[in-house]
């Protein structure tokens, strides 16, 4: 087998290291993902708490007249 010049080895290299980085970025991508459904969710939630919490004060108050 042909010995590999320096710049084939150095093209490599930086193959590999783009490669990494953008094997890591997709990461980060997808759990931004997740945790922005996770956030919507827990927002959602929330909201219907609230709300049951308003339901609930009403009867309370409604009752206690």
């Amino acid at each position: 087998m042909a010995k590999k010049s320096r710049l084939t080895q150095v093209a490599v290299k930086i193959g590999g290291a783009i490669g990494a980085a953008d094997r890591q970025a997709r990461k980060v991508a997808k759990a931004g993902k997740v945790a922005k459904k996770e956030l919507k969710d827990i927002s959602k939630q929330l909201d219907a708490l609230k709300q049951q919490l308003q339901k609930t004060t009403k009867r309370i108050q409604h009752a206690l007249r």
